[in-house]
């Protein structure tokens, strides 16, 4: 790991990026790797119980359908619902990495302010996420149902890429945010 993030310093340097930025942006790449695995783990755990909660007939889309909400919307809430719920749990998991690991230097602020800050960038990155989530979900699906070998999938495979579509959008965000803002305690 050192190798690497010394070869991609090297690499960096050139282009007039400091060391230590370089090194801090794979560190928080390999977090966002963790909080990928947790992210994706945790949304792959809660999407058939989520996708179950908005079947026409059941509480939930009785209720939300009282409020007229269409069937269409409520029908594709299931992915959204367990989105965001993976998505706290990531965020918890790459406040702690990123506190310890990426910025052990950053201490001017208490755990808890941090937190709230790193929460509050990560609640923005969530309103970036959860439509990408809502709007690429049907067009994944009509996408990956058009091809035979992946029938079987095609609902699992349709929300995870637009889950990873959504992941790579909010990395960017989350990044120039929390360095600039959560972190910017450190040189």
């Amino acid at each position: 790991m050192s190798r690497m993030i010394t070869y991609f310093t090297d690499v960096s340097s050139r282009f007039g990026v400091k060391p230590k930025e370089a090194e801090r942006f794979i560190k928080f790449l390999v977090v966002g790797g963790i909080g990928f695995i947790v992210d994706f783990g945790i949304f792959n755990l809660l999407l058939d119980p989520a996708n179950a909660l908005v079947m026409p007939g059941t509480w939930f889309f009785n209720l939300l359908a009282g409020f007229g909400f269409s069937e269409y919307f409520i029908t594709h809430l299931g992915p959204t619902i367990a989105a965001s719920i993976s998505f706290v749990a990531a965020v918890c998991s790459n406040f702690l990495w990123n506190r310890y690991w990426t910025y052990p230097d950053s201490r001017s602020r208490s755990r808890r302010r941090q937190f709230t800050m790193f929460f509050i960038v990560s609640v923005v990155g969530v309103f970036i996420r959860i439509p990408i989530v809502f709007f690429m979900t049907p067009i994944f699906r009509s996408l990956v149902e058009n091809v035979s070998a992946l029938q079987a999938y095609s609902t699992r495979l349709a929300d995870n890429l637009s889950l990873a579509v959504a992941v790579l959008v909010v990395l960017f965000w989350n990044f120039f945010a929390n360095r600039y803002w959560t972190y910017n305690d450190v040189e």
